[in-house]
């Protein structure tokens, strides 16, 4: 059997490609030993170490190597430096280091980034989206057999991926473009305070989402105010959903035939799926909160079974 693991920003998810899964927190996964990290995954999944057969794995950015690499060719867990956007706890780096001691067998995927775009113009940005999103990307082709499509991760961030004839065209990474809930790109204001010492860039990207000019803190809590038709609420949501609409429209500029899936916990919000909806002016499609586990799992199959590119991502010989 084959297992994805989705190193996400509230937590890390394993999963096979039948959609079984188990989830460890970030905190809780940093304070576990390798041997409880593998074994809380096995029996979670119900199977035994030496039913698997490969394991997928996404770490942070991904951008330290272009191409899907088995884990004993890869250098610094595949990223080039922890430093960067997002908030680091070192759950993922244990998981990580857990799977590497544990002798099964495993690849890192690339994210989606300056050494692996399909399109030249995407080469203006350094980086597009981490790992998990092409699990994502992979997740809506093997659930639809579309060979152009657009897919909007939207939950704490916002990143959108471009996918024409089964090539990754480029990625809007979350510090560019769209907010989330809690993150976003810096604005003028950001900046200067950056500049004035007052934080650092990473954390400006962290408190950029749609919470930072409104009282609601938390997903929970918006989603409850939003249930009571709050302004503040109703507003948070309509900005998410109009931002991702403009992303997904400058693909379709590029793919006007594509189909549009939407991730995440708010991508799957039926507020924001009418709205982007309504704008773009086409159906959207929803994935599961597992999408990126089950699609680096079906990635795994495929490379084991010797598939030499994933949507237009090399795999390491």
């Amino acid at each position: 059997m084959f297992i994805g693991v989705d190193h996400g920003t509230t937590g890390i998810r394993f999963a096979d490609i039948e959609g079984r899964w188990v989830e460890i927190s970030r905190k809780q996964a940093k304070d576990m030993s390798h041997e409880e990290i593998i074994s809380t995954v096995l029996n979670g999944l119900g199977v035994k170490k030496a039913d698997v057969e490969l394991i997928a794995v996404n770490y942070s950015m991904g951008d330290g190597i272009s191409k899907i690499t088995p884990i004993g060719k890869v250098q610094n867990r595949g990223i080039i430096s922890r430093e960067g956007a997002g908030v680091h706890i070192g759950g993922g780096t244990n998981v990580y280091d857990a799977i590497e001691a544990s002798g099964i067998p495993a690849v890192i995927v690339p994210g989606i980034h300056r050494g692996n775009y399909g399109h030249p113009c995407f080469r203006a940005y350094s980086h597009g989206a981490s790992a998990d999103k092409l699990g994502i990307a992979y997740n809506a082709y093997m659930s639809s057999g579309d060979r152009n499509f657009i897919v909007a991760d939207i939950s704490s961030n916002t990143v959108t991926m471009g996918v024409q004839d089964l090539k990754m065209l480029g990625a809007i990474d979350a510090c560019i473009f769209a907010p989330g809930v809690h993150h976003g790109p810096l604005d003028l204001q950001a900046i200067r305070d950056v500049d004035a010492g007052l934080l650092t860039a990473n954390d400006a990207f962290s408190i950029a989402g749609v919470t930072k000019t409104i009282p609601f803190k938390s997903l929970d809590v918006l989603i409850g105010a939003l249930e009571h038709n709050e302004p503040d609420a109703l507003w948070a949501f309509d900005t998410i959903a109009v931002f991702a609409a403009m992303e997904i429209a400058s693909f379709l500029l590029l793919v006007p035939d594509a189909k549009v899936f939407t991730a995440g916990s708010v991508g799957s919000m039926d507020i924001v799926l009418e709205r982007i909806s309504g704008l773009v002016k086409k159906d959207i499609k929803v994935l599961g909160k597992m999408s990126a586990a089950v699609g680096l799992a079906q990635i795994a199959r495929d490379v084991d079974s010797g598939k030499k590119d994933i949507l237009g991502i090399g795999v390491h010989e």
